[in-house]
């Protein structure tokens, strides 16, 4: 059974960045791999999704060009590095896990997760 345990979080300025990371034990995260997001009050919303073993990667519309999914196999982790933050990306994030292409926007798709990271950005 995959664990995923996601680290990386924490207070940052507008403008700043942060790096979270997803680490998996208990098996070989070979799955696509995904960001989502949920802010106070919204819902769960999708991020940035990356293929097994990572030629492929996927964007929301609105971090495009500000984040960047990657993946170490190695390490059998995944990472999700954040530049520009605004207010508006404030919001816990969680690593998720599936087999599969289809329909990997959608959370309900998905058979691992992980506990979450907040991430605060100030203004």
């Amino acid at each position: 059974q995959v664990q995923l345990v996601e680290s990386g979080g924490g207070l940052v300025q507008a403008g700043g960045s942060l790096r979270l990371s997803c680490a998996a034990s208990g098996g070989t995260l070979s799955m696509y791999a995904t960001w989502f997001r949920q802010a106070p009050g919204k819902e769960r919303e999708f991020v940035a999704a990356i293929s097994w073993p990572g030629s492929l990667t996927f964007y929301a519309d609105s971090i495009k060009g500000r984040f960047t999914i990657s993946r170490d196999n190695i390490k059998n982790t995944v990472y999700l590095q954040m530049n520009s933050l605004k207010p508006e990306d404030a919001a816990v994030y969680y690593c998720a896990a599936k087999y599969g292409s289809s329909r990997m926007r959608e959370k309900e798709q998905y058979t691992y997760w992980g506990q979450g990271t907040q991430v605060t950005v100030s203004s």
